[in-house]
């Protein structure tokens, strides 16, 4: 299977963070049971585990904007590994938080799917 892993991991991010800023509880299609979330020390397995602590973070307004987005094939079945740097804007803070996010897109029925999440706030 040939995937232009490159543009797939820009479509992906764009759709994600778009979502997520405009409505994070959206966001359960894109996990599925045995998928993982670590969102800093937490870790969580399974599509509404995951959506219930996106859902439950402590802000109402959030924008992402992505600094550097980076991906590679991650076997022969076309599963994709996509890091992303970037900044969050958060409520109505002036000053954005770094972040730094992994995911392992898996494919699916001519779509992907996300089976590891990994997001870390980067502290200067």
């Amino acid at each position: 299977m040939s995937v232009d892993f490159n543009a797939l991991s820009q479509q992906f991010c764009q759709f994600y963070y778009d979502q997520f800023d405009k409505d994070r509880s959206q966001l359960g299609n894109l996990y599925r049971d045995h998928s993982m979330l670590t969102f800093e020390s937490s870790q969580l397995q399974g599509a509404r585990a995951i959506i219930e602590k996106l859902t439950s973070l402590g802000f109402g307004k959030v924008a992402h904007r992505i600094s550097t987005l980076d991906a590679q094939p991650a076997s022969e079945n076309g599963d994709v590994l996509v890091m992303v740097t970037g900044e969050l804007l958060i409520d109505e803070e002036q000053n954005p938080q770094r972040y730094s996010q992994v995911f392992h897109l898996i494919p699916e029925a001519g779509s992907y799917y996300v089976l590891n999440d990994i997001f870390r706030l980067n502290y200067a």
